[in-house]
């Protein structure tokens, strides 16, 4: 059988509540001796009251009910202006809807904020310079900005429901990402990075595809490195050609005398020996940049880290350096560029601290996977470390201003980095070697 509706069950309760009283009421008049008109009146009005208050009280209880399923239903379909009366008394109907309008104004507030980040995030998507693609599970394209629109050299009704084969963009959804190349696009070539994820739109699998253009950054990178060693190359050429042209215009003048001082064979020998000088320099300068732009690729084997740093530590015979061991391990590497960066790191930290009289120490650790190599000295320290890396910027008179620039860029090419700092107590550097621990 069909269960009775919820109003039809209140109704029914409500009659046989007022059952009992009317039945009773009725038997007492109808056995008593009393005036027809009488009892048809009086029974009339019992059975109206009985079934008016059943049906005022089947009405109370299911009005609220309407009234919050109406709330809820507007709720459902985003309409979020409605409010229920009847709040404000202290019982356990308006605290009820006391709670619908509070979850009312909770779901409005949460959807004007997903209304202002969806607003936010198309407004930043369609604004930056990548481009973003989304593709379903068949390939086919679901979004993308304006970057996008710009590398297919469609717009998004042209665009949208095609597949990326179709589009000319399939390499972005089977290289390996990210991934670095020369791609030329329908719209534009050039040299591209490409990142790829997933995502779930309605409990379906897409795939998110960003796409940057390295070739601006590359160019304006290449176009300041060309400038950085122009004004370095200028300045050690005019260093060097300055002085050669003065003093050849001054050993021209005194040649070109018809008569000559008594020692103007030693202004003439002193002259070209500073020539010579200036010019054995200028060699130097040429040479070191030369080591430096021609750094060969490392060449990985295995290599035990304690004998590589106390050999190392070892090789300065002006003062004798205590190591402070590690742990014991072997790590992939090249084994003569790294003796070089740590040779010149234990060198530069015995001149500092010669400096001050004090020491030296070597040391390394693991941590993260990591291995650390420190070379700690109690030198004057540096005073600062803007220029440390900058190449062939040197403190010391007879330096190439090549030796840090040529570790950096060994430690790089390992995979790790090089950096130096004032110890933080008492006075002296530390230069920091980093490397990792399994490299393949």
């Amino acid at each position: 059988m069909k269960p009775l509706a919820y109003e039809r069950r209140i109704l029914i309760r409500a009659l046989l509540a007022g059952l009992s009283g009317s039945t009773v009421g009725l038997v007492f008049l109808w056995t008593g001796h009393h005036d027809p008109k009488v009892i048809w009146t009086l029974t009339i009005v019992i059975v109206v009251s009985w079934l008016g208050f059943a049906f005022s009280a089947q009405n109370r209880v299911t009005f609220p009910l309407r009234t919050v399923s109406n709330m809820l239903a507007a709720l459902h379909e985003g309409d979020f202006s409605i409010r229920a009366r009847g709040a404000e008394t202290p019982d356990a109907l308006g605290e009820v809807m006391r709670e619908v309008n509070a979850l009312g104004e909770t779901l409005h507030q949460q959807r004007l904020g997903a209304v202002e980040a969806t607003a936010l995030l198309r407004k930043v998507m369609e604004e930056i310079d990548i481009a973003v693609f989304a593709f379903d599970s068949s390939n086919r394209l679901r979004l993308l900005n304006r970057a996008a629109e710009r590398i297919l050299n469609r717009t998004a009704e042209r665009a949208l429901g095609r597949t990326a084969k179709e589009l000319g963009v399939e390499i972005c959804l089977t290289v390996e990402t990210p991934h670095v190349a020369q791609i030329a696009f329908p719209g534009k070539m050039g040299r591209w990075e490409i990142h790829r994820g997933n995502f779930r739109e309605g409990g379906k699998p897409h795939q998110l595809v960003v796409i940057s253009d390295l070739s601006q950054a590359l160019r304006e990178e290449e176009r300041l490195a060309w400038q950085r060693l122009i004004r370095v190359i200028g300045h050690e050429l005019n260093n060097s050609l300055a002085p050669i042209k003065s003093i050849a215009e001054s050993l021209s003048g005194l040649m070109a005398r018809p008569k000559r001082p008594s020692d103007w064979e030693d202004d003439l020998s002193r002259g070209l020996a500073v020539i010579a000088s200036r010019t054995d320099g200028l060699s130097r300068f040429m040479n070191a940049y030369s080591r430096l732009a021609r750094l060969p690729a490392p060449q990985f084997r295995p290599m035990e880290v304690g004998p590589w740093i106390r050999r190392s530590a070892g090789l300065d015979p002006r003062m004798q350096i205590p190591v402070q061991a590690g742990p014991e391990l072997t790590i992939q590497a090249d084994p003569d560029q790294l003796d070089q960066v740590l040779i010149n790191l234990v060198k530069n930290a015995v001149e500092a601290a010669s400096e001050t009289g004090g020491g030296v120490n070597v040391g390394w650790e693991t941590q993260n996977g990591t291995l650390e190599v420190w070379v700690r000295d109690e030198g004057p320290g540096i005073p600062s470390a803007a220029n440390l890396f900058v190449p062939f910027f040197t403190t010391k008179p007879s330096g190439s201003g090549i030796g840090l620039v040529l570790s950096r860029q060994i430690a790089e090419a390992h995979g790790g980095s090089l950096s130096l700092e004032n110890v933080a107590v008492g006075h002296g550097c530390e230069a920091r070697l980093r490397l990792p621990v399994n490299k393949n």
